[in-house]
């Protein structure tokens, strides 16, 4: 499933006596499994946040798209929802290494044309990622005069622990309305970073390599890149307001079934992103959205409409 790349902050503690601490900040985005997020892994909208190594949370996530209900231009349009609360963490292992983990929970519905309506509901697919710190540097002061740069690499699993229901893919061109993609499907990220005193810009690029599941179906492989840029101010020695604006794009394989490309998937989509995130000593609130710039989804018989996400972090 902009899901952007590691961030620096500068975080001084509540008497200014401690030298400031240069935290990666991952607001990593990770898309979704497919092109609507049926595995509702961190997808586009990140797979962490927060102003500490070191986390819990909840996140909710809603997306909204249409899709046609048949293979023809003219097929009614089919309006689609989902909904997805996540409990995820991030932790250090070690001075260079972090791990994310993330479990979904889905709640997903459409509408047809006739007014008549489906839904499911369950665990979606989880997904554990383990970065590297290549380059990271700290400051020698609470305002860094040079710029900071930070690189981190590294890789994880999506596991097929939603169900993957056959059924759901029968009469419409949008294989995602499902819980999961009932595949492992393997995760190559790569996110850079670079701040200066309280500006920061981040970039990533990331690659899923999906496989075939016991359905005999296949999601195409999918690219991820973002760019994204941030400011962050200090209300009061506890409070700090950190606006985001970015710029995210995601490209999609055909997708395969019975070794066969399936007609109408694949194809890209090109989002702007605005957030807000805020923070209070431990805990940190945040809100983002997405909009779509320019698409191109399953030949256009799939449209995005937005999404949205909210999250609440403790800060360990």
């Amino acid at each position: 499933m902009f899901l952007l790349g590691g961030l620096f902050v500068v975080q001084a503690n509540a008497n200014h006596e401690e030298k400031a601490e240069c935290i990666w900040k991952n607001t990593a985005y990770e898309y979704f499994c497919d092109t609507c997020g049926c595995g509702g892994n961190g997808g586009s909208m990140g797979f962490g946040t927060g102003l500490n190594n070191n986390f819990v949370g909840l996140r909710y996530i809603g997306q909204k798209y249409r899709s046609r209900d048949g293979i023809f231009d003219n097929s009614s349009w089919i309006n689609e929802n989902f909904n997805t609360v996540q409990a995820w963490g991030k932790l250090p292992v070690g001075k260079r290494v972090l791990v994310n983990a993330l479990l979904p929970y889905h709640s997903h519905n459409r509408k047809f044309s006739d007014n008549t309506e489906q839904t499911i509901n369950g665990i979606g697919d989880a997904t554990v990622l383990a970065y590297y710190n290549v380059l990271r540097q700290t400051p020698d002061s609470i305002i860094s005069i040079k710029p900071e740069h930070a690189l981190q690499i590294g890789g994880g699993v999506k596991l097929p622990t939603g169900s993957f229901d056959v059924a759901n893919i029968e009469g419409s061109v949008n294989p995602s309305f499902q819980l999961g993609t009932g595949s492992w499907d393997y995760i190559l990220a790569a996110n850079y970073g670079i701040t200066h005193r309280n500006w920061g810009l981040s970039a990533l690029l990331n690659y899923t390599i999906k496989t075939e599941n016991s359905k005999n179906y296949l999601f195409g492989n999918q690219w991820n890149v973002a760019l994204n840029t941030y400011k962050t101010y200090y209300v009061s020695p506890s409070v700090s307001l950190t606006p985001q604006v970015g710029l995210g794009g995601e490209f999609f394989d055909e997708n395969q079934e019975f070794n066969l490309a399936v007609p109408d998937t694949g194809g890209e989509v090109y989002f702007a992103r605005m957030g807000l995130e805020a923070n209070y000593n431990r805990y940190a609130l945040g809100i983002s959205s997405m909009l779509p710039i320019s698409q191109n989804l399953n030949k256009g018989k799939v449209e995005v409409k937005n999404r949205v996400s909210l999250y609440l972090n403790i800060n360990l």
